[in-house]
């Protein structure tokens, strides 16, 4: 039975969350990312793609299936052994949310794609999110999610983790990282993400067949958007778009690096860097013009 015939008939509603948006989640990553203080103060602008550390949901334990994973959620598809991966995603930004500020998320199902993979069938589901503060739709994003069947053959992995290699840069903005199992773990939980690929060694090698801890696709991602907020302070982001090529590994020398658009500098591409592959994400950004340091009336 192919995976588009469990869908069929899967047509999942829209939910909405609410959340205060408090300052504690937004200075717990600043912490995690070494950084001299707190990204964002209330009342100031939270930085691109933060609003991952909030509208969180804690199940009871019961709730998970073997892999950390809920066994049943309103955007789950319902396929036989599914396993997960996040593809990527857009966002636009018409203006940024404000920490401190109480807002909503409106979540819906987007889009359904079956597609042939190189290890079998997969499923792309497509979730909505757009994201209110006083009544004003403040930005919209879209996350692509990637579903293969547990009972088709597994992708190929690289037999282990090289610790010494170090990737070569492309572009002018730069920013190394070699992320340990304890930075994989506090991120797991400043997300509420129980995946036991990145925490769970023996899981890792015995059943998903990786060479170790995987590194989290959005933690790939909000370490692109920091050498926007790092190298372009001054330029708030209108749009942005990534995509999750190949996972990284604990204990691998990770470069992010980014180059401004040629001509008027009105956005960047970025790509985050193993030893073994040149592009393990990607990402552009467009700029809009504009004070985002002033809250709106």
């Amino acid at each position: 039975m192919s995976l588009a015939s469990h869908v069929e008939s899967w047509r999942p509603g829209p939910v909405t969350d609410k959340d205060p948006l408090p300052p504690g989640p937004a200075a717990a990553l600043s912490a995690l990312l070494d950084l001299p203080g707190p990204a964002a103060a209330v009342g100031e602008p939270l930085p691109p793609l933060w609003q991952w550390l909030y509208f969180l949901h804690w199940p009871p334990q019961r709730a998970l299936g073997p892999d950390g994973h809920l066994r049943d959620a309103r955007f789950l598809p319902p396929i036989p052994g599914r396993r997960r991966m996040f593809a990527g995603g857009r966002c636009e930004i018409h203006e940024p949310l404000r920490l401190g500020e109480p807002a909503a998320r409106v979540s819906s199902l987007a889009a359904v794609t079956p597609k042939q993979g190189r290890s079998g069938e997969l499923l792309f589901v497509t979730e909505r999110q757009e994201f209110r503060q006083r009544g004003r739709l403040r930005l919209v994003e879209e996350q692509d999610i990637v579903y293969r069947s547990g009972d088709g053959p597994p992708p190929s992995r690289p037999a282990g983790v090289d610790g010494t290699a170090v990737p070569e840069p492309e572009g002018p903005w730069r920013a190394r990282l070699r992320p340990e199992e304890t930075l994989l773990f506090r991120f797991s939980a400043l997300t509420a993400n129980a995946h036991r690929i990145h925490y769970d060694t023996p899981y890792c090698r015995d059943v998903e067949g990786y060479p170790g801890p995987v590194v989290h696709g959005p933690l790939l991602a909000l370490l692109l958007l920091e050498l926007v907020r790092v190298h372009a302070p001054e330029r708030p982001v209108r749009s942005l778009a990534y995509r999750l090529h190949r996972p990284a590994f604990a204990g691998e020398h990770l470069l992010a690096d980014g180059t401004p658009v040629d001509g008027d500098g009105d956005g960047a591409r970025l790509r985050l860097a193993t030893h073994r592959e040149a592009r393990h994400a990607t990402a552009e950004v467009t700029f809009t013009r504009g004070n985002p340091s002033s809250p709106p009336s």
